[in-house]
């Protein structure tokens, strides 16, 4: 096995196919459309991840509406996260790049690291197919996977969570207030910002005050402002 190999847990039958994967399209620019990029394998390879990541969080979620579903897939599947998994397993350091992308650091670049990811995940898919590529991705994505359940628990009630948390480090709970009203009557939108000790954790808005508080403490619970305080 490749070092990479060793790192990600699967060996190639398709060398090529590993290859292809870690090419980065500055190559063939290069070399004046030589040869092959991994363009093709990370288009694949994104299909691939969703649609594993929708079935896995389908699966293990029986009871979450779609709109929750939804959001846990954006997360995981965000360009954020993918440069991360992609971080981890050093794949900047593996990819092939033309002088110029390299000088500029390619190797840290973005979307060098998302794309090499996902052609990784599509060149795995081709090599030995569905199995093979879902093991490959739960087991890179796991820990996020694992947060998302724990914090599954409490999407459904953010306000209660935000206050679970802030009453365990102070015994004053959160305020909401309502900053702005928009629209007309029959239209109106609130706007409305969390507050804990004189910071404003979060802000959010809804066509009644509740979904504004709701969607406040839901900011809240992302940003995390209280732990400046601590």
């Amino acid at each position: 096995m490749t070092p990479l190999e060793e790192r990600i847990g699967y060996k190639f039958r398709n060398s090529l196919l590993l290859a292809e994967a870690l090419t980065h399209p500055s190559v063939r620019h290069e070399t004046l459309g030589q040869g092959f990029d991994n363009q093709r394998l990370e288009f694949l390879g994104d299909a691939v991840l969703q649609l594993v990541i929708t079935v896995h969080l389908y699966k293990r979620f029986p009871e979450a509406a779609e709109g929750i579903l939804t959001k846990f897939r954006a997360r995981l599947v965000s360009k954020d996260r993918l440069k991360l998994y992609s971080a981890r397993l050093g794949l900047g350091g593996y990819l092939l790049m033309g002088r110029g992308e390299e000088a500029s650091g390619g190797r840290e670049r973005l979307s060098s690291l998302v794309d090499a990811f996902e052609a990784l995940v599509g060149a795995i898919y081709l090599d030995d197919g569905w199995k093979a590529a879902e093991r490959f991705i739960l087991e890179v994505t796991h820990e996020d996977l694992d947060k998302i359940e724990e914090d599954s628990r409490f999407d459904e009630n953010p306000k209660g969570r935000l206050q679970e948390i802030l009453q365990s480090i102070s015994p004053m709970s959160p305020v909401y207030e309502v900053v702005a009203e928009k629209g007309p009557e029959h239209e109106r939108i609130f706007d409305v910002q969390a507050i804990w000790q004189g910071v404003v954790l979060g802000h959010g808005s809804g066509s009644h005050k509740q979904q504004a508080e709701f969607e406040a403490a839901r900011d809240a619970l992302q940003l995390r402002r209280w732990e400046k305080k601590l």
